[in-house]
């Protein structure tokens, strides 16, 4: 039984979705205490209590009672069973981490999978489903992962209300990958989604990213949903490289103008064009995981944060690998051998 402390490091809900990922695979079984210690309503949300739900549903897994609010979690797994699954959050609680806790697992199955996943798509303490789709993705492709990510809904905070489902054909070795430069960038892009929002929201965002860009209108792109998926409004930047493809985003609310919005994504890009990474702050994060199973690889971040430091102390935890992380003129490498 791996004992695990939840007021580790950022102390939040990725110690926890990154210990059932790694228990469903490895077939370890583990005890977690202090869960999301460090966050404002410590305890399950409604989206950790789904993810764990699910990942006990996949994996057969030996799941004591549980509930929203609960500090503590025993989790003993049993072998992943591949198949069709509907999970519903029933809030505006993320659907991308949910899906990013299964599809790891997913893929050592011995038979295809499809999940559908209702509830957020788009808040602001997840990733956009765009970011699983072009970024995450990508490098899972590039890994030897067989997977599609379907977006059928939007789902914003704090109606919720979206869905996406994803497709899973089994790969029992993914690929050690490096991602040491990004290469010559192919493709640059702005788009700002809106539902129930004003026009002149998506067109006043998209001007100052343009003209903070150099950017023309064809790579301004307003993307108008149906009133009944809002309110809402998100603003991504797509940035594809010839060795990767990373996402920004930021989230339009009350009282927020549209330009302090896109700034803050221009912010986000600047720091990643200026630092020269292959990838940036966020997909550093979520690649340690499958680089780990894969038994190596490594990549360069414009920023390693505390949440990802974390991260690789629980994975150690459960695989034979080790992360080397280091610093030089403000580019951080990640470097992942096994032990």
């Amino acid at each position: 039984m791996i004992e695990l402390d939840g007021s580790t490091g950022e102390g939040g809900g990725q110690i926890l979705r990154t210990a059932l990922t790694l228990a469903m695979i490895t077939g370890q079984p583990f005890r977690i205490a202090n869960i999301r210690a460090n966050r404002p309503k410590p305890g399950l949300m409604r989206q950790h209590l789904v993810a764990v739900q699910a990942a006990a549903q996949i994996c057969n897994a030996d799941l004591r009672d549980t509930a929203v609010g609960a500090q503590t979690l025993e989790f003993v797994p049993n072998q992943i069973t591949g198949g069709d699954y509907q999970f519903a959050i029933g809030t505006a609680g993320s659907c991308t981490l949910v899906l990013q806790t299964l599809l790891p697992a997913l893929l050592y199955a011995q038979q295809p999978s499809v999940i559908k996943i209702t509830g957020g798509t788009h808040n602001a303490m997840a990733p956009p489903a765009q970011f699983l789709q072009r970024a995450y993705g990508r490098v899972l492709a590039d890994m030897g992962a067989t997977l599609d990510i379907q977006l059928n809904r939007f789902g914003f905070y704090p109606a919720g209300g979206g869905e996406i489902v994803a497709s899973v054909q089994p790969c029992r070795q993914l690929r050690p990958l490096e991602l040491m430069t990004r290469g010559e960038r192919t493709s640059g892009y702005a788009e700002s989604f809106i539902a129930g929002v004003p026009l002149h929201v998506a067109q006043r965002e998209l001007e100052c990213v343009g003209t903070s860009m150099g950017w023309d209108e064809p790579q301004l792109k307003i993307r108008g949903l149906s009133p009944d998926q809002g309110p809402g409004n998100v603003l991504l930047v797509t940035l594809e490289h010839q060795h990767v493809t990373d996402v920004f985003c930021a989230f339009g609310e009350k009282m927020v103008r549209s330009e302090s919005v896109a700034k803050s994504v221009i912010s986000q890009v600047r720091q990643y064009i200026t630092s020269g990474a292959a990838v940036g702050e966020h997909l550093a994060d979520q690649i340690m995981l499958p680089l780990a199973l894969a038994g190596g690889g490594g990549f360069t971040s414009s920023r390693m944060s505390r949440h990802a430091l974390t991260n690789a102390g629980v994975i150690e935890k459960f695989l034979p690998v080790r992360f080397a992380m280091n610093e030089k003129d403000g580019l951080h490498t990640c470097v992942i051998t096994q032990k």
